[in-house]
């Protein structure tokens, strides 16, 4: 569909040059010359007016998931909210903008995750 609008405004485009061209060579001789520029002019319109018209079709939604992989064995310990205390489970951890934010359905405090240096 894109291709199409493209070419369109490519036809509307030169046909308008030809018209401009033709009420020029009106001035030097040439007969209809004023007649056929404008009928020129006049398509040429009608074809940038139909490629603005022409809808483009919607982009595609991707959904991107996160994976993580943790190497080897892992000790998992339970999350507990800064604020208050309370025991935090997968549910409460979201992505927003790259980066993992805890809610915390207790006392509803919302802070993101930062992982502490392992030395």
């Amino acid at each position: 569909m894109r291709a199409l609008k493209i070419v369109l405004y490519i036809i509307g485009s030169v046909l308008a040059i030809f018209g401009f061209l033709n009420i020029l060579g009106a001035g030097a001789g040439v007969r209809n010359g004023i007649l056929i520029g404008i009928l020129l002019f006049l398509v040429a319109i009608v074809f940038i007016v139909v490629a603005t018209l022409l809808k483009t079709p919607n982009q595609e939604v991707t959904n991107v998931t996160l994976k993580v992989d943790l190497p080897g064995n892992v000790n998992m310990d339970t999350l507990k909210c800064r604020s208050c205390g309370g025991t935090l489970g997968p549910d409460d951890v979201k992505m927003v903008a790259g980066a993992p934010v805890v809610t915390c359905p207790y006392c509803h405090t919302t802070y993101q995750l930062t992982e502490e240096p392992k030395w």
